[in-house]
């Protein structure tokens, strides 16, 4: 089983499932992004995702987009990311996931990328704009590395495309909430229970979902039918408004949502 799928039934067994943190490499700075990242880990996220700033990010909303905006503009480049990945690791006993648009992997070589994110001690990669047809080269580099490889379904994919996912990902699936872009909502599209059921009937072992959840009550809701819950722009606000405090903060919030009664 993968380090990432792990985490997440280890989390079952423990409480309701899985809190799945989100934050962009490099922002506001290097060293705050890793500090952010560890105090992720020590207040209760079972994962971390770790966003590496793209100059095109077409399925971040404004928070995040003016978060890796902001780490470009100050001269992230991606070796940094694997920087920040060596150092989180070995800082925090949790996974780390890297989300990267497919392009910037492809610019640096997809085998010298997955080497490198081993020895950096990363788990894997969400792939957000990758679909399984085109995936060879990532599907043949992360089975030669063991690494983990997410890809993304949507309440519109077809049964087909959903059985695409699954069969491919491991670690989990990504169940996206509703259709746009990320931010905090009021609501979690009601959606994301009618997709992780179809992915259940494809035979997906661990799906979790993200895309507006930002409340311990919204965590709690959605591992309810899923195997674990994605924040990103509540963590990435809290970063931004009080810095590394109030990221560890927000966090420690969320995760009670992992232990709320069903």
């Amino acid at each position: 089983m993968s380090a990432v799928e792990s985490a997440i039934r280890r989390a079952a067994d423990d409480r309701n499932g899985a809190l799945i943190g989100y934050l962009p490499a490099g922002f506001p700075d290097l060293t705050r992004s890793i500090d952010a990242a560890v105090a992720l880990a020590s207040n209760g996220a079972d994962v971390i995702e770790l966003g590496l700033p793209y100059s095109d990010p077409v399925m971040d909303g404004a928070v995040i987009q003016a978060a890796t905006q902001q780490s470009l503009a100050a001269g992230f480049r991606l070796r940094d990311g694997f920087e920040a990945v060596k150092q989180i690791t070995a800082q925090a006993d949790v996974p780390v996931l890297l989300m990267t648009y497919w392009n910037p992997v492809m610019q640096y070589g997809v085998e010298r990328f997955a080497d490198e994110l081993v020895a950096a001690g990363g788990a894997g990669l969400i792939t957000p704009d990758l679909i399984p047809d085109e995936a060879s080269d990532w599907l043949a580099a992360s089975e030669r590395t063991n690494l983990d490889r997410v890809f993304l379904a949507a309440p519109t994919s077809s049964d087909s495309r959903l059985r695409a996912a699954v069969d491919v990902s491991r670690g989990f699936v990504y169940a996206v909430s509703t259709m746009g872009i990320t931010g905090a909502r009021s609501d979690v599209d009601a959606a994301a229970r009618t997709l992780v059921g179809r992915l259940r009937d494809a035979r997906a072992s661990s799906v979790c979902v993200g895309l507006g959840i930002s409340t311990a009550d919204q965590v709690a809701e959605v591992l309810e039918y899923a195997d674990g819950a994605i924040v990103g722009s509540a963590l990435v606000k809290a970063l931004a408004d009080g810095g590394v405090t109030q990221v560890a903060a927000t966090a420690a919030q969320l995760a009670q949502g992992t232990s709320t009664k069903k």
